[in-house]
């Protein structure tokens, strides 16, 4: 089961970065250059691809000396008050998320245990415990019964 992103879905990114996409096909394309900087990010989220006779969901980000790329991306929150979109990717019992700044910036925190995100963070090392707190959103997200083989 992978997300189908909607109209209001696309909306909700395009509120949070303050930026009109480009829609190309299938390809939403999103230019972030903050404050006359001549640093620019770009999101691609490409919707729907086939790949070897599975449909998943890719979000790309082109950034200066950076590129990154979450396939299977499952679930997302805009948050317009924390001027960010995570994406998120789950897959047995572990979740990756790459969180995209309304200034440019960008983090990925990949296979991080469900265990991680789901226990007391101030219980962790400080190392891994950015990528718990960081990660909490999955909280609001229903993931219950998930599984990439589901018919749907």
């Amino acid at each position: 089961m992978i997300l189908t992103f909607s109209a209001e879905n696309i909306e909700e990114i395009t509120r949070v970065f303050g930026s009109e996409p480009k829609k190309t096909g299938a390809v939403y394309r999103f230019a972030i250059q903050p404050d006359e900087s001549e640093l620019k990010t770009v999101i691609e989220i490409h919707l729907g691809l086939e790949v070897e006779g599975k449909t998943t969901n890719i979000v790309s980000v082109y950034a200066h000396n950076v590129f990154m790329q979450l396939h299977n991306c499952t679930a997302f929150v805009a948050s317009e008050t924390l001027q960010q979109v995570t994406f998120f990717g789950k897959i047995g019992g572990q979740t990756t998320g790459l969180i995209i700044e309304k200034t440019g910036g960008a983090s990925l925190y990949a296979n991080v245990d469900d265990a991680l995100l789901n226990g007391d963070f101030t219980k962790l090392p400080p190392e891994i415990m950015m990528c718990s707190v960081a990660l909490s959103l999955t909280e609001s997200v229903d993931f219950e019964g998930f599984s990439f083989d589901e018919d749907n």
